[in-house]
């Protein structure tokens, strides 16, 4: 339908490879060049390398997948859910699949099957399944020419969505970004729009090949995958996983988590836009998309995983701050330059390791407090305090 838009891999695979000179590495030039969804990235000879390096990882996978497909069918990942009314007689080999796909979605699926995959395993397909065919177009024609503050707030905040993508920051792009977020914000009037799912749903176009397969990602994002209220208009779902993520941090990390209370280090500053973006506007692009590959699979407890990561890989560097700011830098620095998502997948995966909290219960806990300062926080707004 907007075949314009199809920016998939078939089409970015063709997209110049650097082969700098050992001259060049040495020098530590700085160089512009295009990541797999064709953002334009700036970094050093070394991170051009690194991508080169992830690219021929990403074909590996491929590899790997497509022989899956060969040997046990195209759906084949959809036999390892089983209904616990089967459990009781529940096949080995549907055991085995589960194992295996958990571990293949952890080391990538190929860009070129993550619409499949993703559509499938996230629940997008089975919510799409339960209207009429006809429900995105419907919604699409009915909405047309309306204007609610939400809409008002997202014609702001489309030039300010990924500028500089060759498709998503052109009128074609912004039209189609547009509708899938006029959209949603019609479908969930609680919701509406919130500024972060301009990103989320940006990344989604470029993943899925259509825009209704787009606005179903995003719909069981909000819906089913990702925790309650992260999106209201108080953000009471995001600052309960800020406070989640921080006793996390003290428990995970402790040293670094009592040298940033020193420095009296709000984890907010970082973590609010990492869990309203999805890390979509802090990491490269491939990598936001390998984290998001287990997000859809395992569900959000991965965005915390995420986030603890990446303070344990900087932790003697964080250990230095002595100011704020300086944690702010150390950590942006680190997000914007991870090209290899396996750097962070490893440590979140391998080297933090078994997570002992119940994160549910965490959850549950944290509620409270949030809410009462929520509550405290517009009381002072009404009393003009």
């Amino acid at each position: 339908m907007f075949s314009k838009r199809d920016l998939s891999v078939e089409i970015q695979s063709q997209i110049h490879i650097l082969r700098p000179s050992i001259h060049a590495r040495r020098a530590n030039i700085s160089v512009k060049f295009q990541d797999l969804y064709g953002f334009t990235v700036e970094g050093n000879v070394d991170d051009a390398n690194i991508l080169n390096e992830v690219r021929e990882k990403v074909r590996e996978q491929g590899r790997v997948w497509w022989g899956l497909e060969a040997s046990k069918g195209a759906n084949w990942y959809l036999q390892t859910h089983v209904t616990s009314a089967l459990k009781s007689s529940l096949k080995f080999s549907a055991l085995v699949n589960g194992i295996t796909l958990k571990k293949l979605i952890r080391k990538g699926i190929p860009p070129v099957l993550r619409p499949k995959v993703w559509f499938s395993l996230s629940g997008a397909a089975k919510k799409k399944s339960t209207v009429p065919d006809t429900y995105y177009n419907d919604l699409i024609i009915a909405v047309e020419g309306k204007v609610t503050p939400a809409t008002k707030q997202i014609d702001h905040d489309l030039p300010r969505t990924f500028p500089g993508h060759p498709w998503l920051d052109t009128p074609e792009g912004h039209a189609s970004l547009r509708r899938v977020l006029v959209a949603y914000s019609f479908r969930d009037s609680d919701v509406g729009y919130c500024q972060g799912l301009n990103y989320v749903a940006a990344l989604l176009l470029l993943v899925m090949k259509t825009e209704e397969d787009a606005f179903w990602m995003l719909a069981v994002l909000l819906e089913n995958v990702l925790v309650n209220d992260c999106y209201s208009n108080n953000l009471s779902g995001c600052h309960v996983e800020q406070r989640v993520f921080k006793d996390l941090l003290k428990k995970k990390c402790p040293s670094v988590y009592g040298h940033l209370e020193g420095l009296e280090f709000d984890v907010s500053l970082v973590a609010t836009e990492w869990f309203l973006c999805l890390f979509s506007k802090s990491l490269p692009s491939e990598t936001s998309l390998r984290v998001w590959d287990v997000l859809f699979y395992e569900g959000a407890k991965v965005l915390l995983k995420m986030a603890l990561a990446i303070f344990k890989m900087k932790e003697e560097e964080l250990l230095t701050a002595n100011h704020v700011g300086d944690v702010i830098n150390i950590i942006q620095n680190t997000t914007h330059h991870l090209f290899d998502p396996d750097e962070l997948l490893t440590v979140a995966f391998d080297k933090l390791g078994f997570m002992t909290t119940n994160i549910s219960k965490e959850r549950k806990k944290q509620e409270p407090a949030v809410m009462a300062e929520l509550d405290e926080r517009l009381r002072r707004l009404n009393s003009g305090s």
